[in-house]
């Protein structure tokens, strides 16, 4: 029993151990918590920076923490540096994987699709049809004049002055295709005695009443509407009441009227004067669509001398004659307008002298009209009692065909 007693066992020397040292333990227990603490704090701090090290291919080495003595403050200022760093290489790692390269691409990049673009095509739509559909209507308007048929007509019933109708139809034309004008159309035709100048006036006259109505075509002839001057202001005053009238009705129709103005180098100062109030830009606008054809022979010796001092050079090629009619037309323009200065605002037309083919022309014409057998040696000879001008080898009859229809009804 003493021996049990005496006897110790290793648990209860191992509680003495811990009864004895338990003052000890307990007086270093605050300040060994704190330093498990900070060297917990320390290792993890280490393990964090070594991975982040590896994760941005530094070297595995760590640099040693040096221990001061004295006491800092515990900040993550170097941790929040070192994130930053890394966030931006990653951010730039992302950028580098959205490049593709040229010979292949991962992901294909989505196009937005604009919405302004069917509203862009729309609108080309409308405008295309707009200027389609005002196409259309200019060419209605120039086919409700029938140009093509007056074309045909000039040509078969005037003979040699195919430049003089080729320039009328390109006015006639131009200012036909719209209703809407700026300006009246004055065409001045000019020429010798003979040449078809009121004959073109009865052509057109007779074409547009056809396609425009009787009561939109005025021809006015003066020595015989005005034939005395003592007259001519009240021939002025009834002429700009007739316009006014005409011009009116022609508005509401929505038509061009036309003015066919004959026998002008005898028409009076009084008239003359109105003509050129009438071709003036700064009118009403039932005025400005409306067309005038002033026919005279003014400048008749201009032209006859032009045309026998450059008959050679006209008779080359037809470039050449149309050449010449420019110039005709230039030099002619200057004598008119120091007759009135109304031919300013007037397209001229000069008309060429006849040759001795185009009155042979005129007769088989007039034969044929008045039912006579065409005989070609008869009609020669009918042609060879005219009086002609000789020049460049070539004959220009002095009477045009004018005494062809005198001639023809004497068979």
């Amino acid at each position: 029993m003493e021996d049990k007693d005496t006897s110790e066992s290793p648990g209860d020397s191992q509680l003495e151990e811990e009864g004895t040292s338990e003052p000890r333990a307990s007086s270093i227990s605050p300040f060994s918590s704190q330093l498990r603490a900070m060297m917990r704090i320390r290792h993890k701090y280490q393990a964090m920076k070594k991975r982040r090290a590896e994760m941005n291919g530094l070297s595995a080495s760590v640099r040693p923490v040096v221990r001061s003595t004295n006491p800092e403050v515990f900040t993550f200022d170097e941790v929040a540096t070192s994130s930053t760093e890394w966030h931006r290489k990653r951010k730039k790692k992302r950028r580098s994987r959205v490049l593709f390269p040229n010979e292949s691409r991962k992901f294909v990049p989505h196009k937005d699709r604009s919405r302004a673009k069917p509203f862009l095509v729309l609108l080309s739509v409308i405008v295309f049809l707009q200027v389609y559909n005002a196409i259309e209507n200019l060419d209605d308007h120039v086919l409700m004049y029938d140009l093509d048929g007056l074309e045909k007509t000039l040509k078969q019933e005037v003979f040699g002055q195919r430049e003089a109708t080729e320039q009328l139809l390109r006015h006639l034309k131009d200012y036909l295709s719209t209703y809407v004008h700026s300006s009246p159309l004055a065409v001045a035709l000019h020429g010798p005695s003979g040449v078809g100048k009121s004959h073109i006036g009865r052509i057109l006259a007779r074409h547009f009443r056809s396609v425009v109505g009787e009561q939109l075509v005025v021809q006015y002839f003066t020595l015989h509407h005005c034939p005395l001057e003592e007259d001519s202001q009240h021939c002025a005053n009834t002429l700009a009441s007739r316009v006014a009238e005409v011009v009116g009705q022609a508005e509401t129709e929505e038509k061009i009227p036309i003015f066919i103005f004959d026998e002008m180098e005898f028409m009076h100062r009084p008239l003359l004067d109105t003509v050129q109030r009438l071709l003036q830009p700064n009118q009403n606008n039932e005025y400005l669509n409306a067309i005038y054809v002033l026919i005279s022979s003014l400048g008749e010796a201009e032209i006859t001398r032009y045309v026998l001092q450059n008959s050679s050079e006209a008779a080359a090629d037809q470039q050449g004659a149309g050449r010449l009619g420019r110039e005709l037309g230039s030099l002619l323009r200057r004598t008119l307008e120091v007759h009135h200065p109304l031919w300013k605002e007037a397209e001229v037309v000069p008309l060429s002298l006849l040759e001795k083919q185009h009155v042979i022309d005129c007769f088989l014409d007039e034969m044929t009209r008045e039912g006579f057998y065409p005989d070609r040696s008869h009609i020669e000879q009918l042609a060879a009692e005219l009086s002609y001008h000789s020049s460049g080898g070539r004959q220009f009859s002095r009477t045009g065909c004018k005494q062809v229809v005198a001639k023809v009804n004497l068979l």
